[in-house]
């Protein structure tokens, strides 16, 4: 929902208008013709009532889902809901299992903003009811063609923006809402451009030929860079010829604002070079916003220049320009705009299904090459790209395995995307979604082969993780399944995957020895020649879980240390996060309490920063069990369970089992429900940062290790390389430098530097410097 480059103009009294209703009304939809400017209306609304909704304002942009299913997944995804149903299902339809989660929100104060709801009215409307039925703080702000019909429905009609008389008095033009925009957009392309009392009255009849619709009067300053156009008299002139010739072609039977708007956009497209028509008509299959990388791959084929076409469409107002969340630079197109590129490419015969699969194969080589790079540096760049592109991700699924694509090819296709996301489903936080598309994809490829193996351990794998005892018992099923067909194919590496898979379930089902022979011959075997490198660390990880659950607490720590020591070398997070997980609670086995908080708590990071949801529960669960080591603490850890609960998608292990039973005896039942409703009252970011104790250490030193007279320690949670990077920051030298001396990325020793000032709770590299003296 973001403006992207451009101010908004104008609608001060629609803001208020729609201000008061959301204080009165629990679900207000703003409705109106397309490119009237709802969309940016609802999202200046939403920044101007945030401080109303202390839980937060939540966007849903619908206008690239075609999946009535997908509208669920997508509003609790925004919202941050896990599924805690009987059965596990992700939140894909609104049945009162699936929208169990909803629960989680309670009574929490937040705006929900659906935008783009008209080609999906059904299922916004049943997802609409069940919030407003199942909550009682939450409010709805959506926007669409057509009301959703609800009984608490208020609406607001969003009208064109007045224009005043053009031979009226224009002297306060720059008051009138359509002529500002217009200013304020011919400005952006015309440097220097301003209303005189030259201009004003053309600018007036302008706006007024156009019925002021705000697309159509950016799309028109937009061309005061086209040839001839800086006139606005001979613009005003061209705009008058072009509606009157869509008039002739297309007769009278669309409404006026449609015939002009529909007119008004023609004519840009006419404007545009062939280059930026075609990939104007082909980015249109992207859903949501993408990157230059994607608009390359998907409409570049006979474009001589991508990036000079995507330029120019940002300059005529077609495309908008907008940071995206993995810190890149992202392009969006407007429904409206959308909706009229997928029209010109469906007038070429075949041209869609083309587009359509180039984004799916291109979403394929970028799944693919972020597999292979996923044991590495880089983890939280390339979780974040996905992240930004889960719209696309799911529009190339949803081709491959939807009624769109070809059989048997396109299903296939769309089985090898799904089983590649393995790690985004695993690492990302998408479990829930990744059972969908797994489930999905298998339905649709029953024959037996590689690709379907490697979907079977996958899905058995999520199934495992957030499931019920029922999906449990599938997911181990499934993985048995995999290695038996990996083995019939002769497929080794898949069949090693899918053995990873079976032992997490041997583990998971209470079954832990036979999981230590499992794991110790994976590990005694070495990896698999071009198998995944993250499984196989993870093998290591399972393994040490298996021997301090059979109360081998030592040997658990030597294995743990030994994947520390190689995730080290490689620059690896993921698994670095589950190992430190597993040393943690290794140490709370030998009762070692002081070297279990640093491992838990940096596990802990790690795993938000992934937002990898599998990983945060359990590491708020052992740092929860931790607390309890201390009466004085015992609250704190009800808080932590309380927040851990609420993001939880597995059944309570014994960790969590063990914390609670030791804090409810200290507390009482009173106190421990209070402090684990206030657990349950964070949002993911506040309850980690609590966790953190983020800003309880500013401005005070860590005390020294005890027993240690040097840098380094479990007492100070830094790892061997994090203080070798601390002493050189010490010695003043700058991140670059420090890669330089350790021959490592500098991306890598940014990223040391910043975990070593949220162990420290530091907030500058003086203060590192200032430490390191202190403990020499």
């Amino acid at each position: 929902m973001s403006d992207g480059t451009t101010g908004f103009v104008g609608r001060r009294a629609e803001q208020a208008e729609v201000r008061a209703l959301l204080a009165k009304a629990r679900l207000v939809t703003l409705t109106g013709p397309g490119g009237v400017g709802k969309t940016r209306l609802a999202g200046r609304v939403a920044a101007d009532v945030t401080r109303a909704f202390p839980d937060g304002v939540r966007f849903v942009d619908l206008a690239a889902l075609d999946d009535p299913d997908l509208v669920p997944r997508a509003a609790a995804e925004a919202l941050g809901l896990y599924d805690h149903s009987a059965h596990g299902r992700p939140v894909t339809s609104v049945t009162p299992d699936a929208l169990a989660a909803m629960d989680q929100l309670g009574t929490r104060r937040l705006l929900l903003v659906l935008d783009n709801c008209e080609h999906l009215h059904r299922a916004c409307a049943e997802l609409a009811g069940a919030l407003l039925h199942r909550t009682t703080g939450v409010r709805i702000l959506a926007t669409s063609r057509h009301r959703l019909g609800l009984t608490e429905e208020h609406l607001l009609d969003v009208r064109p923006l007045p224009v005043p008389d053009p031979d009226g008095d224009l002297s306060a033009a720059h008051r009138h809402p359509a002529l500002a925009l217009f200013a304020d957009r011919a400005a952006m392309v015309v440097p220097g451009f301003t209303l005189t009392p030259a201009n004003r009255p053309a600018v007036a009849r302008l706006c007024r030929r156009l019925d002021g619709l705000p697309l159509a009067i950016e799309l028109a300053a937009a061309r005061m860079t086209g040839p001839g156009d800086l006139n606005t008299d001979d613009l005003l002139a061209r705009i008058d010829d072009d509606h009157h010739s869509h008039a002739d072609r297309h007769g009278h039977h669309r409404p006026p604002r449609h015939r002009t708007l529909r007119a008004t956009i023609d004519r840009s497209h006419q404007l545009c070079t062939p280059a930026e028509r075609l990939v104007w008509a082909r980015a249109s299959v992207l859903a949501g916003d993408f990157d230059l990388e994607t608009a390359e791959a998907v409409c570049g084929e006979g474009a001589e220049d991508v990036l000079a076409a995507v330029t120019g469409l940002v300059g005529k107002s077609v495309l908008s320009r907008e940071p995206g969340q993995d810190g890149g630079v992202r392009y969006r197109l407007l429904g409206t705009l959308r909706r009229y590129g997928l029209d010109r490419l469906r007038q070429r015969p075949g041209a869609e299904r083309a587009a359509r699969r180039r984004h799916r194969d291109w979403t394929q080589t970028r799944a693919s090459a972020y597999e292979r790079a996923w044991f590495g540096p880089g983890q939280p760049h390339m979780a974040a790209r996905l992240h930004a592109d889960r719209a696309n991700l799911r529009a190339a699924l949803d081709f491959s395995l939807g009624a769109n694509g070809d059989a048997p090819d396109d299903a296939r296709a769309g089985l090898r995307l799904a089983g590649t996301l393995w790690f985004h489903w695993y690492a990302c936080g998408a479990p829930g979604e990744g059972r969908y598309w797994l489930d999905r994809a298998l339905e649709a490829n029953p024959e037996p082969g590689r690709e379907r193996a490697r979907a079977l351990w996958a899905a058995g794998l999520l199934g495992l993780l957030t499931g019920s005892a029922e999906d449990r018992d599938r997911g181990r099923r499934r993985a048995e399944e995999a290695r038996a067909l990996a083995g019939r194919l002769g497929d080794a590496v898949e069949a090693a995957h899918a053995g990873y898979a079976v032992g997490v379930g041997l583990l998971l089902g209470g079954e832990p020895a036979a999981a230590l022979r499992h794991f110790d011959a994976a590990v005694a075997q070495g990896p698999v020649t071009g198998g995944h490198a993250g499984l196989a660390g993870l093998e290591r990880v399972q393994l040490a879980i298996a021997l301090a659950s059979l109360d081998e607490p030592d040997r658990a720590v030597a294995v743990c240390e030994n994947t520390l020591r190689v995730c080290e070398e490689y620059g690896e997070e993921w698994v670095r996060s589950y190992a430190l997980r597993a040393l943690a609670r290794a140490h709370t086995i030998r009762a070692d309490w002081g070297r279990a908080e640093p491992p838990a708590q940096e596990a802990l990071r790690i795993a938000h920063t992934l937002h990898d949801v599998l990983g945060i529960a359990p590491a708020l669960d052992l740092l929860a069990l931790i607390a309890t080591r201390d009466h004085h603490t015992h609250e704190r850890a009800a808080v932590l369970l309380g927040g851990a609960d609420r993001l939880r998608t597995a059944p309570f292990d014994s960790v969590r089992q063990d914390g609670e039973t030791r804090a409810r005896e200290s507390l009482g039942r009173r106190a421990y429900d209070r402090a684990h409703r206030r657990g349950e009252g964070f949002d993911l970011a506040g309850i980690v940062k609590y966790a953190l104790r983020e800003g309880e250490s500013a401005g005070r030193q860590p005390e020294p290790p005890s027993g240690a007279g040097c840098l380094g320690g479990h007492g100070t949670g830094l790892t061997r390389r994090e203080t070798e990077v601390a002493a050189l920051v010490a010695e003043g030298l700058a991140n670059q430098q420090i890669a330089d001396r350790l021959v490592i990325a500098r991306r890598t020793a940014e990223g040391h530097v910043e975990h070593i000032l949220g162990k420290l709770g530091f907030t500058n590299r003086t203060q590192i410097a200032a430490w390191v003296t202190a403990h020499r």
